[in-house]
This record gives structure tokens, C-alpha cells and sequence, in this order.
């Protein structure tokens, strides 16, 4: 049997924010609004990879408080160093910057963390084993 991780589902407080943050900061596209008695289902997706993996965002979540020690994240890869220290400096002046840019030994690369309105931490890496910029050692 072969099995293919498709997508991960977030329920959170304020769609509209989440789905605003998700295509403006990391790049993805509404490839369905799906209407559910009276909320509406959001799928995004990378342009190109409509097919192979999305985001559901789905209203009526509690919101998270994510603690700086919680580790959990939501990880994008970008093309260069510069793309992680640009989404650090407008993540700071956003106010929502977590995770100064740092490098760390491989497999981890250089990256930078970012709180999703719904308080979700999101990394942006570059020098990962997965996306752009992916080698060995």
C-alpha cells in the first residue's frame, strides 16, 4: 500500500486573516472555496502543486496560544538566504517575528520563524534536505 500525506487541516479563530497571511507570506493560492452551511472551507495550495498537497483552513477554531518553548511549526522552504532575513524584517515590523534568523548545522539550514494571526508558528528555511536549496552534506 502506498500512502501520500495530501493535506493538513487547521480550524482557527479568524479565516480571513489566516487565508490573507497564508497567501501573502508563503506564496499560495485559494484553489477551492468550498461554502458548508453558513462557513466557507478554504483550500490553498503552492502555485503548481494543487495536486499534491494543500492547506484546508476552516473557520470556528479556539485560536492558539503557542508558548515560545512549543517547538510546533509549519514549515516553507524559500530560494535564498536573502528570502528568510526579508520575511524576518517584515515579520518584525508585522510584529509577528518569533525566531530571529539563524543557521543552524545541517539538516536544519538557516531559517526564521513567523506567528500566523491564529498564533501557529511558521518557519521559513532555506538549506533544508526538502525544497529549494536542498543538499547533502
Amino acid at each position: 500500500m502506498k500512502v501520500n500525506l495530501t493535506h493538513i487541516a487547521l480550524h482557527v479563530a479568524d479565516i480571513d486573516a489566516c487565508v490573507a497571511f497564508y497567501c501573502d507570506y508563503a506564496g499560495m493560492r485559494i484553489v477551492r472555496d468550498r461554502k458548508t452551511h453558513d462557513n466557507h472551507v478554504y483550500w490553498l495550495a503552492e502555485p503548481g502543486k494543487e495536486t499534491e498537497f494543500i492547506m484546508v483552513i476552516m473557520p470556528c477554531g479556539p485560536g492558539r496560544n503557542q508558548s515560545e518553548k512549543d517547538l510546533s511549526h509549519l514549515g516553507f522552504a524559500v530560494s535564498s538566504h536573502e528570502d528568510v532575513d526579508t520575511v524576518a524584517k517584515r515579520a518584525a515590523s508585522d510584529g509577528i517575528l518569533v525566531w530571529e534568523p539563524r543557521q543552524e548545522p545541517y539538516p536544519v539550514g538557516y531559517y526564521c520563524g513567523v506567528r500566523d494571526p491564529d498564533g501557529n508558528f511558521v518557519e521559513f528555511s532555506y538549506g533544508q534536505p526538502l525544497g529549494p536549496g536542498a543538499k547533502e552534506p
